[in-house]
């Protein structure tokens, strides 16, 4: 048991496995972020350009049974608008990985490796 405890121990201390569990916090508290949006801002701005349609309230009554399909579009315009998110901010910090990228490869300074070094010596010898 003190083995198995031992060993759980390493696998939970190892990088990723925090890393990952710190990106599953960030990403809940940014999924509800996102969903507030949508809920307070987005789908009410929709509904008025669809002449006052509110998602949450579109149902179908069959019996006893309410059928929530506006809940269900919700859930698609949730998705939608959470993706388009993640996908701009991802293209975003690309572009500036990139930017600090090419800056630090310009401002790198080539050094030549001692063979090209050394076939320069040769040749301004052989030039003289």
């Amino acid at each position: 048991m003190k083995i198995f405890i031992e060993e759980f121990k390493a696998f939970a201390m190892k990088g990723n496995v925090i890393e990952l569990a710190v990106a599953v916090v960030i990403g809940t508290a940014f999924g509800k972020i996102v969903s507030s949006l949508v809920t307070n801002i987005i789908t009410p701005f929709l509904g008025i350009l669809l002449g006052g349609i509110d998602f949450s309230n579109l149902q179908l009554i069959v019996g006893d049974t309410a059928i929530t399909y506006g809940v269900f579009i919700q859930s698609i315009v949730d998705f939608v608008i959470i993706s388009l998110v993640i996908f701009l901010a991802i293209k975003a910090v690309s572009r500036l990985h990139e930017k600090e990228e090419a800056k630090l490869v310009a401002e790198k300074i080539v050094e030549p490796s001692t063979e090209v070094k050394l076939l320069t010596e040769i040749r301004d010898s052989l030039s003289r």
